[in-house]
């Protein structure tokens, strides 16, 4: 893990969960098993469900009048929420938030997954703050009941904590969610990009805590028929585009994900042809990786700190996944990104998109 580099005044100390919700939530409770999740608990009075793989923990939320069902009539299936951890009392951390420009959730705020403080996240969403060194310990011990015979702490396909997650934005809003997210946490600017593809393109900033555990790129791009901005008029505005989470074995987590009915974005076999020169002594298999589809980065200094990285393809309405093992490399495949657009730019094609 990336260590402290600046100062954190709101003791940020990474992901707790991320909340999703579904008009239907039968496609959650699907894709999860598949992606090697197992539900482990279920909240004692509200129809919650925690589903666990290593350390990354999602919840399914289906409670009736809630905000998070009221997000997924205005969004469809989606991200309505997630969760930072700090090692600092929670409703001081909100106090400060609020106080630094923060804004609250209002009158849906008591609907909340887990009681505890929650300010607006990207499109409105609950941003949770979780104070798990307090009194109940866990965020979940007191209001979760764990499901008999089940354990709780399941290894699944390997995944083990979440990684980043990344944000989609309207054209104009790069600034105003950078220093939102810097303004209220501290968080910094650690990496810029600037993409282009065959016919579109793309702008990203990727913003990091202070504890160098929480990363939440930003992107966004002023061509309409982007992916960006197709992914906005699908979701009806901002809001999570991928949840990445880490592995310390890539190919056993994508092979199991495969078998298991995981579709992933395809990586064409010319990518594999060059890897030797552009990443001289990496040391990989690379059959494995071609038959896998996944893509490698290294640092630009030594070549010697690597990434490996691979995508799903859309599986939350607009929303996919990232599996991500990390040889020393802290970036985000900054050499794969280009690689990433145009294989989601291949895809728009194919739909007739652009």
């Amino acid at each position: 893990m990336q260590p402290v580099q600046f100062e954190n005044p709101m003791g940020v100390d990474g992901f707790e969960f991320v909340e999703f919700a579904a008009p239907d939530a039968a496609m959650l409770h699907a894709l999860f098993p598949r992606l090697g999740f197992s539900a482990v608990a279920r909240h004692r009075r509200k129809r919650v469900t925690l589903y666990r793989q290593g350390d990354c923990n999602f919840l399914v939320n289906e409670e009736p009048g809630s905000f998070a069902m009221g997000f997924a009539r205005q969004h469809g299936p989606c991200a309505s929420g997630f969760a930072i951890r700090f090692s600092k009392p929670a409703p001081w951390v909100r106090t400060q938030a609020l106080g630094h420009g923060g804004e609250a959730i209002g009158a849906l705020e008591h609907t909340k997954a887990v009681d505890t403080p929650v300010i607006k996240g990207i499109g409105g969403c609950m941003l949770y703050l979780i104070d798990r060194y307090g009194a109940k310990g866990s965020c979940y011990e007191a209001e979760f009941e764990y499901l008999p015979g089940v354990e709780r702490n399941p290894r699944g396909y390997g995944l083990t904590f979440i990684d980043h997650l990344t944000h989609n934005l309207r054209f104009g809003h790069m600034e105003q969610w950078s220093q939102y997210y810097e303004r209220l946490f501290n968080f910094r600017e650690i990496r810029y990009f600037d993409i282009k593809g065959a016919k579109t393109g793309l702008v990203s900033k990727a913003m990091t805590a202070p504890d160098g555990m929480v990363r939440i790129p930003l992107n966004e791009s002023s061509d309409p028929k982007s992916q960006i901005n197709e992914y906005i008029d699908e979701y009806k505005g901002e809001g999570i585009q991928h949840i990445a989470c880490f592995t310390d074995d890539i190919h056993a987590t994508v092979e199991a994900m495969r078998s298991a009915g995981v579709e992933f974005l395809d990586t064409p076999d010319a990518y594999y042809e060059v890897i030797d020169r552009r990443i001289p002594g990496h040391r990989e298999d690379v059959p494995r990786m071609a038959r896998n589809k996944i893509l490698i980065d290294a640092d630009q200094e030594t070549h010697r700190k690597l990434l490996l990285q691979i995508f799903t393809q859309n599986c939350i309405g607009p929303i996919f996944f990232e599996i991500i093992q990390r040889k020393g490399n802290l970036g985000f495949g900054e050499g794969n990104f280009q690689a990433l657009f145009e294989s989601i730019e291949r895809e728009q094609i194919k739909r007739g998109v652009l």
